[in-house]
C-alpha cells in the first residue's frame, strides 16, 4: 500500500515522518508532501473557512497530491481533501484525518466512492481538557486581569467579581456534553472536590458523576458551566438567552469546544447586564476578532485565540496514535 500524507505548519514534515514510522514498519510505503502557509494565521484562515463552509471552500495546491497517483492512502490535518483531490487519485481506499472533526473531507463524495474515512478521536483530549481548568481558574481568579493590570503598573484588586470571589473546590461544575474531554475535564475536577453534573444524550450513566436530562437543569443549578458538545444543526446555539436567564448571577460558562454552540450576541448581552458573573471564551463565530468586537470592551470575561487543543504533545503524539488505531482498523 502507498500513502501519502499532507503535513502543515502544525503538524510539519519531519514530525509527520517519524510519526507515521509505525506504518513503514508494517509494510507501506509513505510520502509526505509539505502543505506550506506564510504564517500559522494563514492556516488558520484556510481552516476557518472549511470549518464554516466545508472542504470545498478551499482548493489545495495540484501540486500536493497529483504526483501520487497510486495512494491508496491519505493522511490529513488540515488539507481538504475534496472533490478534486479524490478524483485525482483513482486507487484511494481511505483517508486518515489527524484530528477528531473530520470538516476538512467531502464525506459523502468520499463514501461515494467507496472510501473509508478515519479521524483520530482523543488526539487532543487532554490539552483541551487542561485548558479549559485553566480558563476556569483564570477567569474565577482573575489571573489574567490582574496579569495585565499589573503589566501597566495598576496594583488592580476592583474586579467584577470582587464580593464573590470563589473556590472551585466544592461547587457544582455542569458539562455540556461528556465525551473524551469533558470526563477528563471531570476527572481533574474531581480532585478539587467539585460535584460534577452533565448533560449528553448520547451518553449514559457514569459513576462518581450526576446525569441529568435536560440542559435547563443544568444550567440552573452549575456555578460553572463548561461546553463540550459537537457542534451541528442540532447543537447550533445551544447556549442562548433562554439559559442565560436560567443561571445564577455567579456563574461563569467556559467554552473550549465550537463558537457556535453559544449565541455570540446572547453571551455578550448577559455579561454586559452582569445577568452572569463571567465567561472564558476560546472559540469565536469571527477568527481573528475583528477590531470591532465587543468582546474587547468586557472586563469580566477571559479571551483566548482558539489555542486549547495547540500543544506540542498534541501535535507531535498525533501521527503515531493515527497510526496505531489504522493498523488496527484494517487488520
Amino acid at each position: 500500500m502507498k500513502c501519502l500524507a499532507i503535513a502543515d505548519l502544525f503538524i510539519k514534515k519531519n514530525t509527520m515522518d517519524l510519526g507515521l514510522e509505525k506504518l513503514r514498519n508494517n509494510g507501506i510505503d509513505v510520502t509526505v508532501n509539505q502543505w506550506t502557509h506564510s504564517s500559522i494565521e494563514k492556516l488558520q484562515e484556510d481552516n476557518l473557512q472549511i470549518e464554516q463552509h466545508g472542504s470545498e471552500a478551499v482548493i489545495l495546491p495540484v501540486e500536493l497530491y497529483t504526483s501520487a497517483q497510486d495512494a491508496e492512502l491519505v493522511v490529513t490535518q488540515f488539507a481538504p481533501i475534496n472533490k478534486a483531490v479524490i478524483d485525482s487519485l483513482p486507487k484511494l481506499k481511505y483517508i486518515g484525518v489527524l484530528r477528531g472533526g473530520i470538516e476538512n473531507i467531502n464525506v459523502e463524495y468520499a463514501k461515494s466512492k467507496g472510501i473509508k474515512v478515519f479521524n483520530t478521536p482523543g488526539r487532543n483530549a487532554r490539552s483541551v481538557a487542561e485548558f479549559t481548568v485553566g480558563l476556569m481558574l483564570s477567569e474565577t481568579r482573575n489571573i489574567a486581569r490582574a496579569h495585565d493590570a499589573l503589566k501597566d503598573k495598576h496594583w488592580r484588586k476592583d474586579f467584577p467579581n470582587a464580593d464573590v470571589i470563589p473556590e472551585i473546590g466544592g461547587k457544582i461544575i455542569g458539562l455540556v456534553g461528556f465525551g473524551h474531554i469533558a470526563q477528563l475535564v471531570a476527572k481533574f475536577l474531581s480532585g478539587f472536590g467539585c460535584t460534577i453534573l452533565y448533560y449528553d444524550k448520547y451518553v449514559s450513566d457514569i459513576a462518581g458523576f450526576t446525569k441529568v436530562e435536560t440542559l435547563e437543569e443544568l444550567v440552573s443549578q452549575a456555578d460553572i458551566i463548561s461546553l463540550h458538545a459537537r457542534l451541528s444543526s442540532e447543537t447550533q446555539n445551544l447556549i442562548n438567552k433562554k439559559h442565560f436567564d436560567l443561571m445564577k448571577k455567579t456563574t461563569t460558562i467556559i467554552n473550549t469546544a465550537r463558537s457556535g454552540l453559544i449565541n455570540e450576541s446572547d453571551l455578550i448581552e448577559a455579561l454586559k447586564n452582569g445577568r452572569i458573573m463571567g465567561a472564558a471564551i476560546d472559540t469565536f463565530d469571527d477568527e481573528p476578532l475583528k477590531d470591532n468586537s465587543e468582546f474587547y470592551l468586557l472586563d469580566n470575561i477571559t479571551i483566548t485565540p482558539h489555542m486549547a487543543g495547540s500543544t506540542l504533545d498534541a501535535f507531535s503524539n498525533t501521527p503515531k496514535l493515527f497510526s496505531e488505531l489504522f493498523l488496527k482498523k484494517i487488520k
